[in-house]
């Protein structure tokens, strides 16, 4: 008969402490997801829950005021679902986005730094710096 993880992970004693916080904090997460406003629940979410005070993550500095303000009626609501809630800790924690990225612009070089550039380039040895500089050159923008 077919056992999943969650069997096995329930019978050793550590694994069990933590499977049973990880339970605990997906129930907060669902009652925070039902308690707090609908501009809110996507904007934060509950991150840990520790000595009866519950931390939760606010992707902005604006959510995690409108959560510090409503925090003792996010708070007893909270407690309502079974947990005992004495307190709220909100803290900025910006979510990641994956797969996206900013991709560079090219910035132009004055006529002036390309001078610089070249000279100084013309005044070195060969070798691998001299190399990186003439590659520089002819690879960079010039500013128009």
């Amino acid at each position: 008969m077919y056992q999943g993880p969650e069997h096995y992970l329930d019978k050793d004693a550590a694994a069990g402490r933590v499977m049973a916080h990880a339970r605990l904090l997906l129930k907060l997460t669902r009652r925070f997801e039902a308690v707090a406003p609908a501009g809110l629940r996507h904007s934060a979410h509950v991150a840990n829950y520790k000595s009866g005070r519950i931390i939760i993550h606010a992707d902005n500095g604006a959510v995690a005021a409108k959560i510090r303000q409503m925090s003792q009626r996010l708070s007893d609501e909270l407690s309502k679902g079974g947990a005992e809630c004495i307190g709220i800790d909100v803290k900025v924690q910006p979510r990641q986005i994956p797969y996206q990225s900013t991709s560079s612009t090219q910035k132009p070089l004055s006529d002036k730094a390309c001078g610089a550039l070249q000279s100084t380039a013309e005044n070195l040895p060969k070798g691998p710096l001299r190399d990186a500089l003439d590659n520089l050159l002819k690879r960079a923008a010039r500013a128009e």
